[in-house]
């Protein structure tokens, strides 16, 4: 269900970023669209939340949100719209990284797999810790809900960042492929734990995989994702070089 609220005391694009960044770590919010000219926020959302619970998530008093009953729209699309509404930035992301990586190892009426899978992983990691930095605290939060290490050690939502950007410059770079691939092997496996346990226990929990602009639902896409570059590193260690 979508609805518009009514969303006073903003007065610059950085009130925005930080209204809709609280507003997407709600786990119940989809998606959220904030603007300056008309003040007001349309959320998607996977059940109704009421406005005191969205005030307490937007946290600054500074902001009121009040509710805008006659435009609210409570239709859905059919299931498989809303799937690709919800994953389209995520789908978009891969696509595009896919597409650059099958061009950069062509050479010869070829793909070449393991250079593709190297400059396929160099992207991921580059691209998915950029949109971590941009709201590094509101990863940190959504990433210690489900992740089994920054449950234990909150400090380390801080530091996984850091560590995609590390990996994605060692992928780039052709940093001592080894060393590389077993990191991306531990990091992305302790990764997958959480995200293999959160949904199996169908949690209704944001992915943090691109930070808090974007409020991906944990999914089996999230699974995938995380695997995918488990499954990657496994093959290119198994792979003589030559």
């Amino acid at each position: 269900m979508k609805h518009t609220y009514s969303l006073t005391g903003m007065t610059c694009s950085g009130c925005v970023v930080s209204v809709k960044s609280k507003l997407l770590m709600h786990p119940d919010v989809l998606s959220a669209e904030v603007t300056l000219d008309p003040q007001q926020a349309v959320i998607e959302m996977s059940r109704h939340v009421s406005t005191d619970e969205l005030q307490k998530t937007i946290g600054n008093p500074k902001y009121t949100i009040s509710e805008n009953p006659a435009s609210h729209d409570t239709h859905m699309g059919s299931e498989s719209t809303n799937w690709f509404a919800t994953y389209r930035p995520i789908l978009l992301i891969f696509g595009f990284i896919t597409g650059v990586s099958a061009i950069v190892s062509y050479d010869q009426g070829a793909v070449h797999t393991m250079h593709f899978m190297s400059v396929f992983m160099a992207g991921f990691f580059l691209v998915f810790s950029f949109f971590k930095f941009l709201d590094l605290s509101g990863f940190a939060s959504s990433y210690a809900m489900y992740d089994i290490l920054a449950r234990k050690i909150p400090a380390y939502g801080f530091v996984y960042p850091f560590l995609e950007l590390a990996l994605g410059i060692a992928y780039l770079t052709h940093f001592n492929p080894v060393i590389t691939n077993w990191a991306t092997l531990i990091i992305m496996g302790l990764s997958s734990i959480g995200v293999i346990e959160s949904v199996l226990n169908k949690k209704k929990i944001r992915c943090a995989c691109l930070g808090a602009v974007f409020n991906l639902p944990m999914s089996t896409v999230t699974i995938i994702e995380d695997l995918l570059m488990v499954v990657m590193a496994a093959l290119m260690l198994l792979t003589p070089a030559h």
